[in-house]
């Protein structure tokens, strides 16, 4: 029996997006072009490949066992264009980045910027979510991340280090009570992370270093960000991202200071594919180098001000 790859790349998008119409989107067909080929394709193979409910469209036995074939077609044919297209010396057709708000507002966008004018027939897409991205299901091709995941078929390489610091607003420092140690943040507003919307461990800053109430909260760092410039109270901010916060200055420095990590997550099948693998290379070499400048430039003994 012949199945053809435009039936096989219908039915990843289905399993991906667990709807119709989110199938449909990905790939630019209309809902109903999608259902009649996802029909086709069972009837061709006699099986079940999904369960319809009110949540979407969820993979039966039959399309779980179905799926391992059918994204290792998918490598073939990614490998085999590889192949025989060589190695271009500009980077060419789309890739889809996911990661975290603070590293997708402060570091991606001049780091795709600058892989985007060297490689102008290259569409990079980022997507910036508060939760971990599902790469087996293609939500993005690859993804910085703040942990090591536990399980998956997932490679993982370490980027780089960072920093962050507590820090306020000018105003905020001038209109409220003094900070010389620890102790005096009690008198003082805290704005931080939704405590029931921390999907990392690793963004649990107060618990970690103080654990006082949160006065003002977000499951979002560029709002946390924000709300400290507009005088919210005293939050934990990434050191690479002050250089783009001018009122901020850095609160007890020497006292509470933290250093995490970033690391690129893909699916393993991926490192067979050198034109993600070059990407990839590109976004690592990046994001090194533009945490290091941003953070070289932070201004310590202005920030303390």
């Amino acid at each position: 029996m012949a199945l053809h790859w435009d039936d096989l790349r219908i039915f990843l998008a289905v399993a991906r997006a667990e709807s119709i119409s989110g199938a449909g989107r990905a790939l630019k067909l209309d809902a109903a072009t999608v259902g009649r080929r996802v029909a086709r394709l069972e009837d061709r193979l006699g099986a079940r490949l999904f369960a319809k409910s009110p949540q979407g469209y969820a993979l039966s036995d039959a399309g779980q066992r179905f799926l391992a074939h059918a994204e290792r077609a998918e490598q073939a044919i990614l490998m085999a264009g590889e192949e025989l297209g060589g190695q271009a010396e500009q980077l060419t057709g789309q890739v889809r980045i996911g990661a975290p708000d603070g590293s997708a507002n402060y570091l991606l966008p001049q780091i795709c910027a600058a892989i985007a004018a060297e490689n102008p027939k290259l569409e990079i897409q980022i997507v910036a979510l508060a939760r971990v991205f599902n790469l087996s299901k293609r939500e993005a091709d690859m993804a910085v991340a703040l942990s090591r995941p536990a399980s998956g078929r997932l490679t993982v390489q370490k980027i780089t280090d960072y920093r962050l610091h507590l820090a306020a607003s000018r105003d905020y420092l001038k209109n409220n009570p003094e900070i010389n140690e620890v102790g005096d943040l009690s008198g003082h507003r805290i704005v931080g992370y939704i405590p029931d919307m921390i999907f990392d461990k690793q963004l649990d800053y107060l618990q970690e270093s103080w654990a006082g109430p949160i006065s003002v909260a977000s499951n979002s760092v560029s709002v946390q960000i924000n709300l400290l410039r507009q005088g919210a109270g005293v939050g934990f901010v990434h050191d690479f991202a002050m250089p783009f916060a001018p009122e901020l200055r850095l609160v007890l420095p020497e006292a509470l200071a933290l250093r995490r990590s970033f690391y690129l997550i893909r699916h393993q099948d991926d490192r067979k594919v050198e034109r993600l693998n070059r990407i990839a290379g590109l976004l690592i070499d990046g994001i090194r180098r533009e945490v290091a400048r941003l953070e070289a430039g932070l201004d310590r003994a202005g920030a303390r001000q």
